[in-house]
């Protein structure tokens, strides 16, 4: 279904046969070509999951019950209200891509069970996958507790994508079918399972999610900060729909944050990317995208 955010898993394994005739499986070039849409155009339509057109049909047809099924799940379990941007079906029944309303922003997802033989939604069998609300949570701390690190990170990503060279996704991509933690236009984050810096402020966090940000700095492990455990993922794209992935902006932006200091600390990667993204897998990353990993100054 949908995967976590470790970069090597968005490589799609088809490759596209640039100036031929035919995509990777003899499909008409003109048919591939239609598989894409421009970055700063794709909002999340077309997007879908193996075998879920049946259940897609299903879940809009219980759209307020699958709704509230989430909202319900997530308050429970996670003391978090969301709302609800998107229902993909699925081969089981329908992923559900919801966003966060608290001061711990993230995108997330969650999958409603549809009982195939009654066709009727079962809402008490709500799930996610292992870590990935817990994930985005972290991911939602790490940008409270390093607010004005990150904002310069923000202005920085602005400012080159400003220059017209390059853009990044859409935010309603993101709502759509994001579901990944923290996300925004140009960057996202992640905190891997295992990070002991943050899980005092996400215990903190769970007990009392009405906690102040002075409560969750007090909380947040310094010493135990590990750069492998928390990663920051840039992806940008051509602006250009006939531009190849520019060598010179990904030397530039590993150059600057090289050098850049009051950023977080983490390990990043760097993708610079063609202008399509493919549009069923929300997909931006291709056999030509070209990739970097860096540590700034502390």
């Amino acid at each position: 279904m949908i995967g976590k955010k470790r970069w090597a898993a968005y490589g799609m394994g088809t490759s596209m046969l640039l100036g031929g005739c035919t995509g990777p499986d003899n499909t008409p070039q003109l048919q591939v070509q239609d598989q894409y849409e421009r970055a700063q155009d794709y909002k999340g339509e077309g997007y879908s999951l193996n075998n879920g057109e049946e259940n897609d049909k299903l879940a809009e047809a219980h759209r307020e019950e699958v709704e509230q099924a989430v909202k319900t799940f997530f308050i429970e379990n996670y003391k978090t209200e969301v709302k609800v941007h998107n229902l993909v079906g699925n081969v089981d029944g329908v992923t559900v891509f919801v966003e966060s309303t608290g001061p711990v922003h993230f995108y997330s997802f969650a999958i409603v069970p549809i009982d195939q033989g009654t066709g009727e939604v079962v809402p008490e069998r709500v799930w996610s996958r292992d870590d990935v609300v817990e994930e985005g949570i972290r991911e939602g701390l790490y940008r409270i507790l390093f607010d004005e690190e990150f904002k310069r990170l923000e202005h920085y990503l602005e400012k080159v994508a400003s220059e017209g060279e390059v853009v990044g996704r859409t935010v309603e991509s993101l709502q759509n079918v994001g579901g990944s933690g923290y996300m925004t236009p140009h960057y996202t984050i992640t905190s891997f399972h295992g990070d002991e810096a943050i899980k005092p402020v996400y215990d903190l966090y769970m007990n009392n999610p009405d906690s102040r940000k002075e409560e969750l700095i007090r909380a947040f492990d310094e010493k135990s900060v590990d750069k492998e455990y928390i990663n920051i993922n840039i992806m940008l794209f051509m602006e250009d729909k006939n531009a190849t992935p520019s060598e010179k902006v990904l030397k530039r932006v590993e150059r600057d944050l090289t050098e850049m200091e009051g950023i977080p600390h983490a390990l990043y990667t760097v993708l610079i990317n063609d202008n399509r993204v493919h549009k069923e897998s929300f997909e931006g990353y291709k056999d030509n995208s070209l990739k970097t990993e860096l540590t700034p100054k502390r």
